[in-house]
């Protein structure tokens, strides 16, 4: 579940090391409980904000550049888009200490889900991921256009 899209842009614009994914993941995990309380906002980016509007809008995609300069920001922001044929390895010990972790620190608010609800976290948590959808669709129809244009992308 995504909670702060800060890290996901940071990592996107950064390729990172096993040991730099995990100190992000793991301080992601630790501001939890400042995020779920309502101290710490999640913010949405403006171009997921813009997606979100509509996300098949034609504006701003009408010539190859722009298609590409698009792409890019939204790319920033979701990271790399899905790549048919690639594969990924996971990080097993790396999957169990962030279960761990999140298990710990979701431990620490007691009627977690009440007060996410109470202090706008959980509904800003769902606009947040209807924004990152969006962003995905946007990003396809995108993609799709630049096929139909025979622009390189």
């Amino acid at each position: 579940m995504l909670t702060l899209i800060a890290f996901a842009a940071q990592a996107a614009a950064q390729p990172q090391s096993g040991t730099e994914q995990v100190i992000d993941r793991g301080g992601q995990i630790a501001t939890r409980p400042a995020v779920d309380v309502g101290v710490k906002k999640t913010e949405i980016p403006p171009v997921l904000i813009r997606a979100a509007n509509n996300p098949y809008a034609t504006a701003g995609a009408a010539n190859c550049a722009q298609i590409r300069s698009s792409l890019a920001n939204l790319n920033a922001v979701l990271g790399p888009d899905f790549q048919a044929g690639a594969t990924t390895k996971e990080n097993e010990a790396g999957k169990l200490a962030e279960a761990g972790g999140k298990t710990l620190v979701n431990g620490l608010v007691p009627f977690r889900g009440l007060v996410r609800e109470i202090s706008g976290a959980a509904p800003a948590e769902r606009r947040l991921n209807a924004a990152i959808s969006a962003g995905h669709a946007r990003r396809g129809f995108l993609r799709g256009l630049a096929v139909a244009r025979k622009c390189r992308v």
